[in-house]
Formats: C-alpha cells, structure tokens, sequence
C-alpha cells in the first residue's frame, strides 16, 4: 500500500502536465514522462522494500518474542523487556529507505530540467533497486537474528544480550552501506 500510495503522488504531477501539454509535443513529452516515471519508481523502490524487510523482520522477531513471553508467563516469571529492542532494531531500514526517497526525490526527481531526468532516470531506477534489496534483506535477517536472540536468550535467562546487539549491528551496517553508498552515487 506504500508503494501505491507514493506511485500516485509521484504520478500526480505527470498527469497534470500530460493534460496542459499541446498536440505537437506529445512525442517529446512521452519520453521525457516515461524517463521521469521511471526514475521515480526506482526511488520509490528504495521505501518499498526497505519497508517490506522491517515488516518481515519485525515479525520474525515479534513471533519469538511472543513464545517466549508465554514461556515466561506459564513459568510464572515477569516478561521479559528486552526482547523489544530486538523486535524494532529492523525498523531502521525503513528510515534509509525513506532518506534515499526524500532526498533522491526532492533534488533530482522533480528537477525542472526534464533532460537531466530522462538521462538519469536509469540510474535512479539502479540505485532505488539496489538500496531497497540492501534493505529489504538487511531487515528480514536481522529480524531473524533477532529471533534467535530471542530463544537465546529465553533459555539462558536472559544471558546474551549485548552479543545478539552486535551480531543485529553487523547487519544494520550492510543496511546502513547500502543506503549511504548509493546515495553518495546520485546523479
């Protein structure tokens, strides 16, 4: 639902435009638009799947959490908190994501230049790709890795924690590359 949702507000202004745009500039509008459409689906892309690998991550994570809180709660012992912070820790992707949207959208997307657009819009395309699959599975595994925390940790009492943090900081930091990389490689 995301990704539609930006689709259309990115597909807003081409609608517009398409509509005030005279007869004999059609030819030279379609490859200016589909340069733009697809310069911004690729960035679009970049939210998208970042968003997509929080959700699979946050609920690999939340289901663990959730067995060994009813582990905990049968034993008769007090719920663990620190399982929260390995639920969330794959959230983060979600906010690269939508840096690389934002700023990608903001400074190249809706250039008024409509040639540098349709020049870069491959790269665009590239680039919102390749951080969202950074993202996307640098969240699912960390998701994962927080699951297994999770069961680590409920059967050592709680031992492990700071060693789980690291092994979920090892991920983030591919995450954390992906986006930083690429948006250092934006036109």
């Amino acid at each position: 639902m995301v990704i539609l949702g930006l689709a259309a507000m990115a597909l807003a202004p081409h609608v517009a435009m398409a509509a005030d745009a005279p007869a004999d500039a059609a030819a030279e509008a379609s490859s200016g638009s589909a340069g733009h459409l697809f310069g911004q689906i690729g960035i679009v892309l970049a939210l998208g799947l970042g968003a997509l690998g929080s959700s699979l991550g946050i609920g690999s994570a939340g289901m663990s959490a959730a067995g060994a809180w009813a582990k905990e709660a049968k034993a008769g012992k007090s719920l663990s908190f620190s399982y929260i912070i390995l639920i969330g820790m794959p959230l983060t992707q979600t906010f690269y994501g939508f840096l690389l949207l934002f700023v990608g959208l903001s400074s190249r997307v809706y250039d008024p230049d409509p040639k540098m657009l349709a020049t870069n819009a491959g790269a665009l395309f590239g680039i919102g790709l390749a951080c969202g699959l950074g993202e996307l599975f640098s969240a699912w595994l960390q998701g994962l890795i927080g699951a297994a925390g999770v069961r680590c940790m409920s059967e050592s009492e709680g031992k492990g924690l700071a060693f789980i943090i690291i092994a979920m900081g090892i991920v983030e930091t591919v995450g954390l590359l992906s986006f930083v990389l690429l948006w250092l490689m934006l036109p």
